[in-house]
């Protein structure tokens, strides 16, 4: 498995972004498919996940990952702890819908799973957020959102908070109503429209936006705009595909027991 960027220990929080590259799948999920809900084997999805947290140093707690059932909304889900309660309680939560999970519980991987949207995880000294922000979470602002959670739960400041964007379309990639478009600006900023393209929308100043308005640093927000669009060898877009691919994923923990 390729990973976006090297294992990072911050506040004793690991995190990556997957590519589509190491797996089992085939045909249009080629090769490191992690969605279970896009039409893939089930057998390559489990193998696959289980090579991801191998390469992740995780793959000890895949029993107790937790994987919400993304609805394009703002519900959050809290993991205080990692005993069969309380990740029962969790998964239950997330199986009603969610798009962000808050973690402060040591042992606990969290995934979730992308195809264009963008990722977001934000990490506290001991803590961690893995955000979905599509165009309906971030217009309600759930990254910033799950921010004020994670710094509730970690004791901590949001201005102690970093964000990490990963791989997603870029405004100039696609075209929406002008109205959404319009209304983005009206929330975000003129950085919500990419310059001179009213059909435009960029997703990612309008998450740095609304993250900064709840306190986190700017030079704490990381986004390289690597566009999933643009490299479809190396990572999963429904625009790119006309709508059939696999998902790649956002991965954090916090080990247990390091070495």
């Amino acid at each position: 498995m390729t990973l976006l960027s090297d294992e990072q220990s911050l506040g004793g929080v690991s995190f990556a972004f997957t590519e589509r590259t190491g797996g089992v799948s085939e045909g249009v999920y080629a090769s490191l498919n992690l969605g279970d809900r896009c039409g893939d084997d089930a057998r390559a999805v489990a193998e696959n996940l289980r090579r991801a947290l191998a390469a992740f140093g995780a793959e000890s707690a895949l029993g107790s990952l937790v994987h919400p059932r993304q609805v394009h909304g703002d519900a959050i889900v809290t993991v205080r702890g990692s005993s069969d309660a309380e990740l029962a309680q969790a998964r239950e939560a997330c199986e009603r819908g969610a798009d962000a999970v808050v973690c402060t519980a040591p042992g606990v991987p969290v995934i979730l799973m992308f195809a264009d949207c963008v990722p977001v995880v934000l990490v506290a000294p001991g803590g961690f957020a893995v955000v979905h922000s599509g165009r309906a979470g971030t217009m309600l602002r759930i990254a910033a959102k799950a921010a004020v959670a994670l710094a509730r739960e970690a004791g901590c400041a949001v201005s102690d908070i970093s964000a990490y964007l990963g791989p997603h379309v870029l405004g100039d990639e696609y075209e929406v109503a002008p109205q959404m478009v319009a209304d983005a600006v009206a929330e975000f900023g003129a950085a919500a429209q990419v310059l001179g393209k009213p059909r435009h929308l960029d997703l990612g100043p309008c998450i740095a936006q609304a993250l900064v308005d709840v306190g986190v640093l700017p030079e704490r927000i990381c986004d390289p705009r690597i566009s999933t669009v643009a490299h479809p060898e190396r990572f999963f877009s429904y625009r790119a595909s006309g709508g059939k691919c696999g998902r790649h994923a956002a991965l954090a923990w916090l080990p247990a027991h390091r070495e």
